[in-house]
């Protein structure tokens, strides 16, 4: 569960004040600490004959060549360069400082700033029970619920823009789920399902096509074949109706001919086949705006088939649902699942904001509400898990056509949910303002993104390149966490850059530089 600060913003507006209350302290205790030590400098500076001592460090300096302050700028100069060189390279391999991680790990100790590590290989969960890390296994891609029509939308938009909105790898795990979901893995198939299975890994979508044509000339009930002419070649969602209603009647009557005992291909792969034409066909109506037909066909199919969840049914189900504005209902669908799932909890977000008419200025008068309160712990949930939504929510980042599959908390499944979920934000008054006014302050709850999760686990770092693979390359990809450059890193390529240039001018300029040290070394020196 959070903690009291990442519940009220107003403990966080506390908190931010008392830290920057505390620091403007530290620091002017250091300044009159300085002021001290220089006030003691100066008063004792006859009994430590201090005054010699700065007269002869000063005859010393003048006395110096420009060739000396060459060597000595050049040195350090060089020095710098190798240590910025360094910090460069242990930056891009670990993510971190080297000299940072240094004073962390040794430094720190031998001061008493010990930070506990019992939790090195555990995360804590939302019900604050431990759990293991997950590994690079967890950047798992998975089909979108919501992909949309190749022919009838992805096309389209090639032909007007000549951009390719697909990878060739995402096409390519389609081709895999449409051979073993259609198809499987059989003793005997019939000739029309070889067709088929190459149909699938064609890469040019025109021989894909004709070979579908091949598989009906085969078998004027090959379903399959009219799902990818649905799929591919209708230009419209109204003619790629047309053909999935084909392929279901087809579908229907190989069924019925089939003996479940005798048959060369398993019952259950026709069921697979059947469930994923009936999808689409509630897609299609809820594009052709039939929304109640929609939800109808949705809510039969999954009482129909309550243990077939690979196709997400419910995603589609909920998006009609959204439509229509009923919320209610689509709470109820949401208690359901898991709420680990992005969609899942930032339609939850969506509705507890959409039921909040939130205004800034009635805020600040009167504070936040319990459904406004509800509404931000919500979005922090939400932020934490997928920090790449409200970019697209806010229109800060524009939006593409969401891919064929999705990876989790990754910058794909932000595309997918805010392509669909854009306008219902719109919608409802006051969500965007809410979003906007809060979904940063999730960043300053969670303590390294890198390391550390307040709710969840903390962020894998393989994502970036499983989205570069799934989204196209025209699109900027969003990289969370962002690495950010240390400290240390620009303090030494500030040092390297300031030396070389004062190497470069006393070598130019000797005469000019050597008037310059000996008019600035005296007030360095005190005299």
């Amino acid at each position: 569960m959070e903690d009291a600060t990442s519940s009220n913003p107003q403990s966080l507006g506390f908190t931010d004040k008392l830290k920057s209350w505390l620091s403007w302290s530290w620091t002017y205790i250091c300044a009159v600490w300085f002021a001290m030590v220089l006030t003691m400098i100066y008063v004792l500076r006859s009994p430590l004959k201090l005054q010699d001592t700065l007269t002869s460090a000063s005859v010393f300096l003048n006395t110096l060549t420009p060739k000396f302050y060459v060597a000595l700028t050049g040195t350090s100069s060089l020095i710098s360069g190798l240590i910025l060189i360094f910090e460069w390279w242990y930056f891009r391999k670990y993510g971190t400082s080297f000299i940072e991680q240094v004073s962390v790990s040794h430094l720190r100790p031998l001061l008493g700033g010990v930070e506990s590590s019992s939790t090195t290989g555990l995360f804590s969960s939302v019900n604050g029970e431990a759990e293991p890390r997950p590994s690079v296994s967890e950047c798992k891609v998975w089909r979108n619920p919501l992909n949309l029509f190749r022919g009838a939308e992805y096309s389209r938009y090639t032909w007007v823009t000549g951009k390719e909105p697909l990878t060739y790898y995402d096409m390519n795990l389609s081709a895999q789920d449409h051979q073993t979901f259609f198809t499987g893995d059989t003793q005997q198939i019939k000739a029309e399902d070889t067709v088929m299975q190459k149909a699938w890994r064609e890469r040019n979508p025109q021989a894909r096509i004709r070979a579908a044509y091949q598989a009906i000339e085969m078998n004027h009930e090959c379903a399959a074949a009219y799902v990818l002419l649905a799929e591919e070649e209708a230009t419209t969602i109204t003619e790629a109706e047309r053909l999935f209603k084909q392929a279901l009647r087809s579908g229907k009557r190989e069924q019925r001919v089939q003996d479940p005992v005798t048959s060369l291909r398993p019952l259950t792969l026709n069921i697979n086949l059947l469930v994923y034409i009936k999808r689409r066909l509630a897609m299609c109506a809820r594009k052709l705006g039939r929304i109640k037909e929609a939800v109808k066909m949705m809510r039969d199919l999954m009482k129909e088939f309550p243990l077939l969840g690979m196709l997400n049914i419910h995603e589609n189900l909920l998006e009609a649902l959204l439509e229509l504005q009923a919320y209610a209902d689509v709470q109820a669908v949401l208690a359901k699942y898991d709420g680990k799932i992005c969609a899942i909890l930032w339609r939850a977000v969506g509705i507890k904001t959409m039921i909040v008419a939130f205004s800034p200025e009635a805020a600040s008068r009167r504070g936040l509400s319990t459904a406004e309160m509800n509404a931000v712990e919500a979005i922090h949930r939400a932020v934490e898990f997928n920090p790449h939504v409200p970019k697209y929510l806010l229109e800060m980042k524009s939006l593409i056509l969401p891919p064929e599959h999705i990876l989790k908390r990754g910058d794909s499944e932000a595309v997918a949910y805010a392509f669909f979920h854009l306008q219902h934000w719109k919608r409802a008054e006051g969500a965007l303002n809410l979003l906007h006014c809060t979904w940063e302050g999730t960043f300053r709850i969670i303590p390294y993104p890198l390391e550390k999760g307040h709710l969840f686990y903390p962020y894998p770092g393989c994502t970036e390149t499983a989205d570069r693979e799934l989204l196209p390359t025209f699109h900027e990809v969003s990289v969370y966490p962002k690495k950010e450059l240390p400290f240390f890193i620009l303090f030494t390529a500030g040092l390297c850059s300031f030396t070389a240039m004062l190497a470069m001018l006393t070598h130019q300029f000797p005469e000019l530089m050597g008037v310059f040290v000996k008019a600035v070394s005296p007030a360095l020196l005190f005299h």
